[in-house]
């Protein structure tokens, strides 16, 4: 009986606002070309959001390293060396995160709003029980995590301190990340965008309060940065959780059900983000490594390693933004019975994508050592990062193309085709030539032709399993 009154709800509010597919489908298109002006519309729609709020937020990031650079390259380097092992943490988050995504796409798309909350709901418990378990792990292992990352004596207290902090406030970014997850699946990235914003701001003041010692506070140097980054996560959470218990969010938890486990939600929340969970894990974990074969060139080349990690992230904005609005327009389209509309928007997302990536190459090409000039005023780090910044832009079209329709795979519930192009992207062939070339001499610049032949290899094989269009017919 309550299933039935729950699709008589659904159509009566069908009946009441026809979703965008259902516009879609009675719009009388009269050529290609204005058949795309429709796509490209919602595309931003959805990606203007991701792409300022991962713009801002690398930015902030950026400007987070700038700040300690400034005290001296032993604390950028300390910094820069806990990215890795903090990315690999919340990796375990990712399989939540993508399955909620999928999940809750697809029940907007077929107008299911009270199932779409559900998962959000299983998501947050599940979330909150890993990541605090994830949190004390990392304030009692970091020591251990450090020493393993390969940090040189210099660096080695100043990474200790800096992650045990940031490990305290695990927990804070998980939920976020979680919450935002959920909304962008509904469509919704302008809220996420919201609170991170403000967030990421507060993060920056703090910074210079902390690090520098103003408004009569002690200069802590990077302990002041860990503590500024983890009070502000703590914000973002808080103002995440205010917007998913709003009574006017498309999927508000006002209602007071209690707490719960559904296992039927769960396993289909599992069931699509596993393999997505398990991608990214490995990937963290290269990373790592990664990270570890060119820690072993030196505090000078590390320091520039990361300042082109730091840019790195920048580049690649963009393209998780528009893959962001891929995941969310493509299980939405699958789950409005469109599979047409699906594929138009995979590719679609895609050649927009493109053209911004074109854009930050050239940028990037350009002005590496004006850029990289801004964090380090050693002459050798920034002639080193410069050189890397080339080698960004060359891989800016296949980056996109990768980052982009991966997220439409994920979008129709298709993880385990990123999952198998990550892992042998990120240890067959990058790690594995990264510690080649640098034994055979070619030192950074080795390292960073290897991550570009990661690149090549997971865009094509992405772009193959794509255009084959077996993931229109995935059940989730």
């Amino acid at each position: 009986m309550e299933h039935e009154q729950k699709n008589i709800k659904q159509n009566q509010a069908s009946n009441e606002e026809p979703n965008f597919y259902e516009e879609i489908q009675e719009e009388e298109i009269i050529d290609e070309a204005s058949d795309r002006g429709i796509l490209r519309k919602r595309i931003m729609q959805l990606a203007m959001p991701s792409l300022i709020e991962l713009l801002l937020g690398t930015l902030f990031g950026m400007v987070d390293m700038v700040m300690v650079g400034q005290v001296n390259k032993e604390s950028l380097a300390a910094v820069g060396i806990t990215n890795q092992p903090t990315m690999l943490a919340l990796s375990v988050f990712q399989a939540l995160n993508v399955g909620s995504t999928a999940l809750i796409a697809r029940y907007v798309g077929t107008d299911d709003t009270e199932s779409a909350s559900s998962v959000v709901k299983q998501t947050l418990i599940l979330t909150f029980i890993i990541g605090t378990l994830v949190s004390i792990l990392g304030y009692v292992f970091a020591g251990s995590v450090i020493n393993f990352m390969g940090a040189e004596p210099d660096v080695y207290p100043l990474a200790v301190t800096y992650l045990q902090i940031i490990a305290l406030g695990g927990i804070f970014i998980s939920i976020s990340m979680g919450i935002g997850a959920a909304l962008r699946g509904a469509g919704d990235t302008m809220t996420p965008m919201r609170y991170n914003l403000i967030s990421n701001l507060l993060n920056v003041g703090m910074n210079y309060v902390l690090i520098y010692g103003k408004l009569g506070f002690p200069a802590m140097g990077v302990a002041g940065a860990a503590i500024a980054t983890t009070l502000s996560r703590l914000v973002g959470m808080i103002m995440a959780l205010m917007a998913i218990y709003h009574p006017n969010s498309i999927l508000t938890l006002s209602e007071k059900k209690g707490i719960y486990f559904d296992f039927n939600v769960i396993e289909r929340i599992l069931k699509i983000g596993i393999p997505s969970g398990i991608e990214q894990f490995v990937l963290r974990l290269g990373q790592v490594e990664f990270a570890r074969t060119v820690a072993g060139l030196g505090t000078t080349v590390f320091a520039a390693h990361q300042i082109a990690l730091n840019v790195f992230g920048l580049s690649f904005s963009p393209s998780q933004a528009f893959g962001m609005a891929a995941t969310t327009l493509v299980g939405q389209s699958l789950g409005a019975g469109r599979p047409d509309l699906a594929e138009k928007y995979g590719l679609e997302t895609r050649r927009i994508g493109m053209y911004v990536a074109v854009a930050i190459a050239s940028t990037f090409f350009f002005f590496g050592k004006p850029i990289a000039s801004i964090y380090n005023r050693d002459a050798q780090v920034i002639a080193l990062a410069a050189g890397c910044f080339k080698i960004i832009a060359l891989m800016q079209p296949m980056q996109s193309t990768q980052f982009i329709l991966a997220g439409a795979l994920r979008g129709a519930g298709d993880t385990r085709g990123p999952l198998f192009a990550t892992v042998v992207g990120i240890w067959g062939i990058r790690v594995l030539f990264a510690k080649i070339f640098i034994n055979m001499g070619f030192g950074l610049f080795g390292a960073w032709t290897a991550q570009a032949l990661d690149q090549i290899f997971r865009s094509v094989f992405i772009y193959i399993r794509y255009n084959l269009g077996k993931w229109k017919h995935i059940k989730v």
